[in-house]
């Protein structure tokens, strides 16, 4: 059957973001959708962040197209153009290799819940705010030194 039963398809905070980086998305708690459901050219996960919780550091993809859909509360999209809220139904777009660094925080007292899509292969990308770089390998400095935890998947 096609349609997903979100309750059973395990809900994770892990990250492989490296001390301190990892701190800000400690209150983030994602189901991989894709998996679940057999998908293989495309993620997608269903996002909650906690009150104060951000979504990632804010990046950009090499190659990978981005699409968020918010479900349920409020989230501030942060990115090169400034700060915009977002709220249930609201959808943004980021295109591969556009250099838009971009993130999403939670500065609410509520939950807020979103669908976070992506398509193409993922590469890399980068962190414009912090020493950071990603790679299928898992992330660098931005001089191509690697972080010593290794990128959970």
């Amino acid at each position: 059957m096609p349609k997903l039963d979100l309750d059973t398809i395990p809900q994770t905070n892990t990250t492989g973001y490296p001390s301190p980086f990892d701190q800000a998305v400690r209150g983030r708690w994602q189901r991989r959708l894709a998996p679940a459901a057999g998908l293989t050219e495309m993620g997608a996960s269903h996002v909650t962040l906690k009150p104060g919780a951000w979504s990632s550091q804010r990046h950009w993809h090499d190659t990978e197209d981005e699409f968020v859909v918010m479900l349920a509360g409020e989230a501030v999209l942060v990115d090169d153009s400034g700060e915009t809220v977002l709220r249930a139904g609201d959808c943004a777009a980021f295109p591969k290799g556009d250099g838009n660094g971009h993130h999403l925080q939670n500065r609410s007292d509520a939950d807020c819940v979103f669908l976070a899509i992506g398509a193409g292969p993922d590469t890399g990308g980068d962190y414009p705010d912090i020493d950071m770089r990603f790679t299928p390998d898992g992330y660098t400095h931005k001089d191509g030194t690697p972080y010593p935890e290794k990128q959970t998947p």
